[in-house]
C-alpha cells in the first residue's frame, strides 16, 4: 500500500513500491525513481459515476501514478490534511480531494438542498475502503467533532468533508457578518447532526446561497 505523508503543511509525499496512487491531474510536483502514468475520469466509477457526472458537473481529471519511487504532490499552494479510512466513507467537495490509495473506490452521493445552494452541484464525491486519501483546504483545516447532543451548523462555502454516522440537512438562518452588517447576507447553514467529523476551511468559497 502507496505511504502518505507530509512534507510541510502544503506538498504530500507519496512512496511507492510498486503499488499506485490516484491523484488529481497536474497536481504533480516532482518525483524520483521510475513511475509511470495514466490519465482517468474521476468523480465516479463505472455508469453511475458516469452518468452524475454528467448531470451535475461533481467531476475532477485523475491521474493513475504507479512505480518505485516517491511523488510530490501539491495544489495552488493549499494546506493538504490526511485522512485515514478503515471501511467507512470520507464525503468530500470534488475540489478538496487531492490524492487518495488506489485501492479506495470513489463515487458520488445526492447532497439535496445543501449542494444545490452553495453551487457546487447535488451531488458530493464520496472516498471508500481501507486506506489513505488527502484533502486541500484554503489554510488550515478545523476538524470539528458532532455528538448526538451537540449538533453543527456549518457555512456552505467553508465545508470540506465529513465522515461517520452524519446527517446533513439544509436550513435557513443567519451568519455573523449579516448580523454585523457586512459581507453578501448569506443566509444558508448545514446542519449536521449524528456521530462523526466535520473538516471545515478558514475561507469561503463563492457561493449563491445568499442570492437563493
Amino acid at each position: 500500500m502507496a505511504m502518505f505523508r507530509l512534507q510541510g503543511s502544503k506538498t504530500l509525499a507519496v512512496d511507492l513500491t510498486g503499488d499506485a496512487v490516484k491523484a488529481k491531474n497536474g497536481s504533480m510536483v516532482a518525483y524520483d525513481g521510475r513511475m509511470t502514468f495514466k490519465k482517468m475520469s474521476g468523480g465516479g466509477e463505472g455508469l453511475r459515476g458516469m452518468v452524475t457526472r454528467r448531470l451535475t458537473g461533481e467531476q475532477m481529471t485523475v491521474m493513475e501514478v504507479s512505480g518505485q519511487g516517491t511523488c510530490y504532490f501539491a495544489d495552488r499552494a493549499s494546506e493538504i490534511n490526511l485522512v485515514s479510512l478503515h471501511g467507512d466513507t470520507l464525503y468530500v467537495e470534488a475540489s478538496n480531494l487531492l490524492a487518495t490509495d488506489s485501492g479506495l473506490r470513489t463515487g458520488t452521493t445526492f447532497t439535496g438542498l445543501r449542494g444545490g445552494a452553495s453551487g457546487n452541484g447535488l451531488f458530493t464525491t464520496t472516498v471508500e475502503g481501507t486506506g489513505q486519501a488527502a484533502i486541500m483546504s484554503d489554510g488550515a483545516a478545523v476538524l470539528l467533532r458532532v455528538s448526538p447532543q451537540y449538533p453543527l451548523m456549518v457555512d456552505p462555502g467553508a465545508y470540506i468533508a465529513h465522515q461517520g454516522r452524519l446527517q446533513q440537512s439544509f436550513q435557513s438562518g443567519v451568519n455573523f457578518r449579516t448580523l454585523m452588517g457586512e459581507g453578501s447576507g448569506e443566509a444558508f447553514q448545514i446542519r449536521f447532526e449524528g456521530d462523526g467529523l466535520v473538516y471545515v476551511q478558514p475561507s469561503e468559497r463563492n457561493t449563491v446561497g445568499g442570492d437563493v
